[in-house]
C-alpha cells in the first residue's frame, strides 16, 4: 500500500481518469480519511475549469446563423406545365444556395476552431498533470493583490500550466505576464487577461535545462515585456 505522499502524487492523474481500476480504488480508499487529498482535487477541478476561460471567444460574424438559415430554407421553384424560356430565377436560387453552403461551411469552421483550441489545451494540461516530475507551486497574493492566489503545475519535461483567481481588473493598455523565476533570468511564461471574476490560467512550453527558483505574476504594459518592470500581483516558491 502506498503512503500519503505517493498517493497524493497521483491526485492529476486521478482526475483526469487515468489511474488503473486497481489504482482508482485504492485513491479513492485513501480520500475517505484524508482532508489534505479531498481539497487537492477540489483545487485541481478549479484547475479544469478554468481551461474553458483559456481560449479567446471567437464569435461568428453578426447576422451569420440568419443568414445561413435563410439560404437553406430557400424554397424549391414551383413545376411547371410546359417548357418555358429559362429565367433569371433558377440562377438566383443557385447563387443563394451555393453562399448559403459557404456560409455554412463558415460557421462551421469557426466552430471547430474553438474546439479545436479547447481540445489542445485540454491535451497539453493532461500531459503537465500527468508527468512523472511534476511540481506544484502555490502562489500568494502580494500588496497589490491580497486577495489573490495561483498555482503552478511545472514539469520539466512538459513545461507549466498556470491558474489563478482574484486577480485585480485590468486597467485599459495592461496585462498580467507569468513569468518563471531562474538563478539567471526571469523567463516570460505567458500573458494573462483574466474573466470578470479574476480568473485567468495559461499553459506554456519552457526550457527543460532551466532550474526554476520561483514563479511569479506582474502587470505590465499591453503586449509584455522581454524582464519584469511592474508590481508584483502573486509570487510563489518552487
Amino acid at each position: 500500500m502506498m503512503d500519503h505522499d505517493s498517493l497524493r502524487e497521483q491526485s492529476g492523474a486521478y482526475a483526469l481518469g487515468l489511474l488503473t481500476l486497481s489504482e482508482r480504488r485504492e485513491f479513492e480508499a485513501h480520500l475517505e480519511t484524508c482532508a489534505d487529498c479531498r481539497e487537492e482535487l477540489r483545487e485541481l477541478a478549479m484547475v479544469t475549469e478554468s481551461l474553458g476561460r483559456m481560449v479567446v471567444p471567437r464569435e461568428p460574424p453578426a447576422g451569420l446563423r440568419d443568414r445561413v438559415m435563410h439560404a437553406v430554407s430557400v424554397p424549391a421553384a414551383p413545376a411547371r406545365s410546359r417548357p418555358r424560356r429559362m429565367s433569371a430565377a433558377p440562377a438566383w436560387l443557385l447563387l443563394a444556395a451555393s453562399l448559403g453552403l459557404v456560409a455554412v461551411g463558415l460557421y462551421a469552421a469557426v466552430l471547430h476552431q474553438r474546439v479545436s483550441q479547447s481540445e489542445a489545451l485540454a491535451r497539453r494540461t493532461e500531459l503537465i498533470l500527468a508527468a512523472a516530475d511534476v511540481k506544484r507551486v502555490d502562489l500568494a497574493g502580494q500588496d497589490a493583490a491580497p486577495n489573490a492566489s495561483g498555482r503552478a503545475f511545472w514539469s520539466r519535461s512538459r513545461g507549466v500550466m498556470f491558474t489563478a483567481t482574484g486577480l485585480p481588473p485590468l486597467p485599459k493598455g495592461k496585462v498580467y505576464q507569468l513569468w518563471v523565476v531562474t538563478g539567471s533570468a526571469p523567463l516570460s511564461a505567458g500573458l494573462l487577461t483574466p474573466d470578470a471574476a479574476g480568473h485567468a490560467a495559461a499553459v506554456a512550453d519552457m526550457p527543460p535545462d532551466i532550474v526554476p527558483l520561483a514563479v511569479a505574476v506582474t502587470i505590465e504594459p499591453e503586449g509584455g515585456v522581454p524582464s519584469p518592470t511592474g508590481a508584483k500581483y502573486l509570487v510563489g516558491a518552487v
